[in-house]
């Protein structure tokens, strides 16, 4: 009989693991979308549709998801929904047409509501001062996104896009046994079974939620749209092959989920507040620097016109996103941290609602993305609008939770 510390960590590793498959197959598109665009003769704002759409309802459905985890429990819960994705995943592989891939991919994102499944499960397992740690674990799933990068691109070129939504249906199914054989359930953590759903909801109207929303719209869904995005990114802005240019945007995703863990103890240790704050002004130094094209400059000199190049090499790139995707790991844990603290009876609820909010973020700036690359013909656009996003966060923070604090998030004596 496994003691109640060996089912805590047993529900937290497999469920880890499960989210890892489940984010491997939501980000997908990521890979397999680039030669669709080809052989379908896409535009940048159709393939931002495209690699997003599986973002969608893997975003919708996480408010509806984490109410039914509240009632009925985790491990049931996720159980049925990779269970539920395995034969979509399958008939991808047998799309042919633009409105194929789009309808197949609302059916395939439905795996990316298992996060919102598997934070409630988890936190239900730990005490409160441990829960940032727990949630910030099981959030390392979202490594999936770099294991993408890295498996994806070989499975294609040696056997074609079609064989990748093949294989990871294959390790879907597995992954759901493996899951269901080695987890627990506890009816003790049911903890809004009497709830009704009007009550539920109640949540909604709390402005922290909508703040806490604002948060990871950018560490969660700026995370996925641009590890949509990066692969594409690296092709056309530096040349590479589908498979280096995987490689190098792995170097965003990977540290992206696998500290996320680390971010859940720095939260645990100083506060979601302070982590937060400094997450939101690291990356808003990185986006400064990013935002900035490749640029041509021809000055006038007494000995003839003088050309200077700047912009960002390819290395210097990678550096910035890979410090930049450690920021937002770290912040990822934080912003569920606020959740943990202040709405431990209905963390499945709020975590849906707040998931939601960052999933949509996910779906809507790729094709952002793609519609400002059409329209200015300037690649760094993306990271010039996620600038803007991350200021008005900042400014939202400083007015609600900072100003009457010093930057390090401890209490003056005249706010008393």
């Amino acid at each position: 009989m496994a003691t109640q510390s060996g089912k805590s960590w047993a529900v937290v590793t497999l469920s880890t693991f499960a989210f890892t498959i489940c984010f491997m197959v939501w980000m997908m598109f990521a890979v397999i979308g680039i030669p669709i665009k080809e052989a379908l003769a896409l535009n940048e704002t159709q393939f931002g549709l495209l690699v997003a759409m599986p973002v969608l309802t893997g975003s919708l459905i996480r408010l509806p998801l984490g109410m039914l985890t509240d009632r009925f429990g985790g491990r049931v819960v996720f159980a049925v929904l990779m269970a539920a994705v395995v034969v979509p995943i399958w008939l991808l592989s047998y799309a042919t047409a633009y409105w194929h891939f789009l309808l197949a991919g609302l059916f395939v994102g439905v795996a990316g509501g298992s996060f919102t499944v598997g934070t409630a499960y988890c936190a239900h397992w730990f005490p409160r001062n441990r829960q940032g740690l727990a949630m910030g674990i099981f959030g390392a799933g979202n490594s999936g996104a770099a294991v993408t990068k890295l498996v994806a691109p070989s499975i294609v070129l040696a056997w074609g896009w079609q064989a990748v939504p093949q294989v990871y249906a294959a390790i879907m199914l597995g992954t759901v046994i493996l899951f269901w054989l080695f987890t627990f359930d506890d009816a003790a953590h049911h903890t809004a079974a009497k709830a009704s759903i009007g009550e539920q909801l109640q949540a909604l109207k709390d402005p922290r939620v909508w703040k806490y929303s604002q948060y990871y719209s950018i560490v969660f869904g700026g995370y996925v749209a641009l590890s949509l995005w990066m692969t594409k990114y690296y092709v056309a802005e530096y040349g590479f092959d589908i498979k280096d240019a995987a490689f190098l945007a792995a170097c965003f995703s990977l540290p992206g989920g696998v500290l996320r863990a680390l971010g859940g103890y720095f939260s645990d240790k100083f506060g979601a507040r302070k982590v937060t704050w400094w997450v939101l002004w690291f990356s808003w130094i990185c986006l400064f620097i990013l935002s900035y094209p490749q640029t041509e400059l021809v000055v006038q000199t007494v000995s003839g016109p003088q050309s200077f190049h700047l912009g960002l090499n390819v290395w210097m790139f990678t550096a910035l996103m890979f410090a930049m995707g450690i920021a937002w790991a770290i912040g990822k844990a934080s912003v569920f941290k606020y959740i943990s603290d202040d709405y431990p009876q209905n963390l499945g609820v709020v975590s849906g609602i707040v998931g939601l909010a960052g999933g949509l973020g996910g779906f809507l700036l790729p094709i952002m993305f793609g519609a400002l690359v059409d329209l200015t013909g300037v690649r760094s656009s993306c990271f010039m609008l996620m600038y803007g996003i991350v200021w008005v966060s900042l400014i939202w923070m400083y007015w609600t939770e900072i100003r009457n604090t010093d930057p390090l998030g401890s209490q003056l004596a005249a706010a008393a």
